[in-house]
């Protein structure tokens, strides 16, 4: 064996030795970017059920305000009736009477109404902190995807540590959703 070939088998099994000792970073990057795929998918699910739940709670405010114009309107129509001078006493009371019996029952309802929109609007509230939760912990996911890959580049372990740490908070973050109400 020549001395050149020596030096190139030698040169070799050095490169092979820091190959395998980057073999965890490798790894810890494919896991983290697995990671990075779900909590991005969990966030974009989290946005879309607030939106399509803002949409449930605007559709309810509408219910909601058609029957409150809709009880003022009688309300007007009642009081008109009630100062108004009719030929027919008979009639007039009995439709006074049929719209005070529908105020009655629409109070009960913009009560009801009232309550669904403002319970859409709390789980509103709710989805967006979990999205923006989710959000949070992507950027923090990234981040530590992007420095342990520095790793790869400079050698230097110091850069997968700061990488797993990041990484770390993201994880967490993503967790704490599961304790939020």
């Amino acid at each position: 064996m020549e001395a050149n070939e020596a030096q190139e088998l030698q040169e070799h099994a050095e490169h092979g030795a820091s190959e395998s000792s980057m073999r965890p970073v490798a790894f810890t990057m494919a896991v983290l970017a697995a990671i990075v795929a779900i909590t991005t998918v969990l966030g974009h699910r989290t946005h879309t059920e607030a939106v399509l739940t803002q949409n449930k709670a605007t559709d309810q405010w509408n219910l909601y305000q058609a029957k409150k114009i809709r009880a003022n309107d009688t309300q007007l129509a009642g009081d008109l009736l009630s100062v108004l001078t009719l030929a027919d006493k008979e009639a007039a009371a009995k439709i006074t009477k049929t719209y005070a019996d529908h105020q009655a029952k629409w109070t009960d309802d913009l009560k009801e109404e009232q309550q669904k929109a403002e319970a859409l609007e709390t789980t509103v509230g709710r989805a967006e902190v979990r999205a923006n939760r989710f959000d949070l912990s992507e950027a923090l996911l990234e981040i530590g995807l992007v420095i342990s890959s520095v790793t790869l580049l400079t050698r230097a372990k110091s850069y997968w540590y700061l990488g797993i740490a990041f990484s770390l908070g993201g994880f967490i973050s993503a967790l704490t959703v599961l304790f939020l109400k």
